[in-house]
This record gives structure tokens, sequence and C-alpha cells, in this order.
């Protein structure tokens, strides 16, 4: 675990809203000069604070207007394993996410669909259809406001 100032913490913030900044611009907004913002992006990634960057793409201008994350219990009567499941839903194009939960559910999806009967005709045809699927439960996003996180 690295140590955080409150200027890392300028950093990450200005980074998480905006990863195409440059060192540059990121030392104006934190009151760095270039070579030092460089030097602490640096230190931040060679610890794995930073790990990548991401693309955020406009779903709805991509034809995909619903977004439904999904709660899937496996069947334990089915005695699938959990790589055989995870393996055969990230098969699907149209989910995003997958992550193994701890609670009511085994596993919470995010998919993408392009309207509400798409998603039916998902859920009916590929996901149900799943080894070791068992109960669902559905939640439609109705907004989503993506914030800087915990920094």
């Amino acid at each position: 675990m690295i140590d955080l100032d409150d200027i890392d913490r300028q950093l990450l913030r200005a980074l998480v809203r905006d990863a195409t900044l440059s060192a540059g611009a990121l030392g104006r907004r934190c009151g760095l000069s270039q070579p030092a913002a460089w030097r602490r992006l640096r230190r931040l990634r060679d610890s794995g604070a930073i790990n990548g960057r991401q693309l955020v793409l406009d779903r709805a201008a991509l034809g995909f207007g619903v977004t439904v994350f999904l709660g899937i219990k496996l069947d334990r009567k089915s005695h699938v394993s959990l790589e055989d499941f995870e393996r055969a839903v990230s098969a699907i194009p149209e989910v995003q996410l997958v992550e193994h939960v701890l609670g009511r559910f085994d596993y919470r999806l995010r998919i993408v669909a392009r309207d509400l009967a798409d998603f039916e005709r998902l859920l009916r045809r590929r996901i149900m259809t799943l080894p070791g699927a068992g109960e669902v439960e559905a939640n439609v996003l109705l907004s989503e406001e993506r914030l800087p996180g915990p920094l």
C-alpha cells in the first residue's frame, strides 16, 4: 500500500475525471511543475495505484439504450464449477461485467441491450440457458452519475 499525500490525491481525482490529461496539465491543476507531476505519476504507476487507463463508451450512441444489473444465483443441483459458469457468461458479448459476489446472489452481471425486448430475448435464450443458472433478479439502470471515488 502506498502512502498518499494531498497532492497525490488531487492528481488521482483529476485523472479519474479525465485520464487523458498530460503531466503538464495535471501539474498546472495541482500547483506542480510538469517534471514534478510526471515523477509523482510515475511513482503512482510503479506502486500499482494507477493501473492503466479506461475508455468510456456512450452505450446509447452505439444503440444500446438499456443497461441491466442482473443477479444470478447458481442452481446447487447442477454442480457446475464457478469457472465453467464464468467462462460461459463471459462469452456473451452483451455482458459487460461479471462480478462474483457475496450475498443473496452468486454473481452480478452488467448487461447492455438495445431495448427491454432485446434484453428479454437475451435473458431467455442466452442467460437462462447457461450451465448452472438458477434464480435471477434484474434491475434496470435509470441513470448513472460517475463519482471520483473515496480520495
